[in-house]
């Protein structure tokens, strides 16, 4: 009777539980035991680990083989405990002799011919250990995985990354025949490239609350008609927000390692995510009987571009009202829970109409009041109260197209934007979009003339408390904007102009 121990890692959402992976072989028939909550993927375990074991030219042992994956209430998913089942079957036979195995945490999924392929959820699970650890790196474990998720672990500071091809050197590393070689090679720094403000003419009034929305990190929603430049315009805000910090970098990194979308290039990018208007609630906001993140995860620090607005199905945009709100987004299952991050910005943009020309100067517009009402009535009153500016974006006139391009670059409203965002991070701790009520009454209160409009706005427009401290966010933000403390007045007004097309 013999039995091995290995460290490995599950994924619950962000998290990355320990999980031992322990090998028992015992007399009696030949048999592959797999137990301890194990998905389709990891059942399917036993057949990729012989066959690597074999094509590796060691011998499958032929007796009671049981592995175990502790806890047994914690369940465990895809092929990432290839590599530690298939170690401790070799280390519990005594084909190999390991005596540092509790110096080392596996993951990596087995090709039958033995080499390894690539496992999603790196960044998660380096983070946990590197965690763990603690701040001296205490007890720290080598993490031993495939080759080609070396780098992405590498982001995570004060890890021994040890990569390997295939099952072959993980072997001769644990017997101290040949030492893997720790990874070390930091990600190469990549200048952030964004398409740049300057290309969009004209829409004065759209480049200004776009500069607004970055500076307070604001949703907000465009309506104008088929090539206005809503999309040039929403594609061009990640390139006016600041700077990720390391954490914010990590963060988006980590999520978009659970979806197995990760790429070095990316790293220090804000994400912009745009699905297309038949996209699922599930797809939108994240589920599966494993639990992944969805886009608006994806776009964690990032900016969710929905275009098209009305014609996602109402169900996938309410949706999207709690995480407009925590910042988190919580998905439920019969057996799982996970909890992914989801502070994004929402910029949404729409036609005015069904045919989309509504206002246009040429007057093709043919669509009935009815019709109108119909299109604007597919988004809830409870989702737009959410959204802090929402304005016209018209027509492009000739004489704007044709005229030579000398709007502010990118590059200088993001400066404005980093300033301003620099004071908010200083004065409270966080963007304006995220201040709590109670916050906004300690920030963003208006002299008495700015308290005055906004009474008179509140009266005549109708609006809700949230859509109050909406306004007054947002003119936090225009002060901020101007290096200016009290908020006045003209920024309350400006404030309540992005607001009134939520009213009408």
């Amino acid at each position: 009777m013999a039995l091995a121990v290995l460290r490995s890692r599950a994924l619950a959402g962000l998290a990355a539980p320990e999980v031992t992976v322990e090998v028992h072989l015992a007399a009696g028939l030949p048999s592959f035991t797999l137990v301890g909550l194990p998905d389709t993927e990891v059942k399917e375990a036993r057949d990729r680990v012989r066959a690597a074991i074999q094509n590796c030219g060691f011998e499958f042992p032929q007796r009671r083989i049981t592995v175990n994956l502790a806890p047994a209430d914690l369940p465990k998913e895809s092929g990432r405990f290839d590599l530690p089942i298939a170690l401790g079957i070799l280390v519990a036979s005594g084909q190999i002799k390991a005596a540092t195995l509790d110096a080392h945490e596996f993951v990596g999924e087995l090709a039958l011919s033995g080499e390894l392929r690539a496992v999603r959820g790196t960044l998660a699970m380096c983070a946990a250990i590197r965690h763990e650890a603690g701040p001296h790196h205490q007890a720290a474990r080598a993490f031993v995985l495939p080759l080609e998720s070396a780098p992405e672990a590498a982001l995570i500071d004060g890890m021994s990354i040890l990569p390997a091809k295939n099952l072959l050197q993980v072997c001769a590393h644990l017997a101290g025949r040949e030492m893997l070689a720790a990874f070390a090679v930091p990600p190469a720094p990549t200048l952030a490239r964004y398409p740049d403000l300057a290309e969009v003419k004209g829409q004065a009034q759209a480049k200004r609350a776009l500069e607004v929305a970055a500076a307070g990190g604001h949703s907000l929603l465009m309506s104008g008609p088929p090539g206005a430049g809503k999309s040039m315009l929403a594609q061009r805000l990640p390139g006016l927000l600041p700077p990720m910090t390391a954490s914010e970098a990590l963060e988006s990194a980590a999520v978009h390692s659970l979806a197995g979308s990760f790429k070095i290039a990316q790293w220090n990018q804000r994400p912009f995510r745009s699905p297309h208007h038949s996209a699922s609630s599930a797809a939108l906001v994240g589920g599966g009987g494993t639990p992944r993140p969805g886009e608006i995860s994806l776009a964690h620090n990032g900016t969710l571009f929905l275009d098209e607005l009305p014609e996602f199905q109402r169900g996938v945009l309410e949706a999207l009202r709690e995480p407009l709100e925590s910042g988190t987004i919580n998905i439920a299952r019969a057996a799982r829970r996970a909890e992914f991050p989801a502070r994004f910005q929402l910029v949404a943009a729409m036609n005015p109409c069904p045919c989309g020309w509504q206002g246009h100067p040429a007057g093709k517009c043919r669509c009935t009041p009815d019709q109108v009402a119909r299109y604007r009535g597919k988004l809830s009153g409870p989702l737009l109260d959410r959204i802090d500016l929402m304005f016209d974006v018209p027509a492009v006139a000739e004489a704007d197209l044709s005229a030579r391009g000398d709007g502010e670059s990118s590059a200088t409203v993001r400066d404005r934007v980093t300033t301003a965002r620099a004071v908010q991070i200083e004065r409270q701790g966080k963007p304006n979009a995220q201040l709590t009520p109670d916050e906004v009454d300690r920030h963003a209160l208006p002299d008495a003339a700015g308290a005055q409009l906004l009474k008179q706005a509140m009266a005549r427009l109708a609006l809700t408390a949230r859509a109050y401290h909406r306004i007054l966010k947002v003119a936090r933000s225009i002060a901020d904007l101007a290096g200016m403390q009290q908020i006045n007045a003209a920024h309350v007004a400006e404030a309540i102009h992005y607001r009134r097309g939520l009213a009408d």
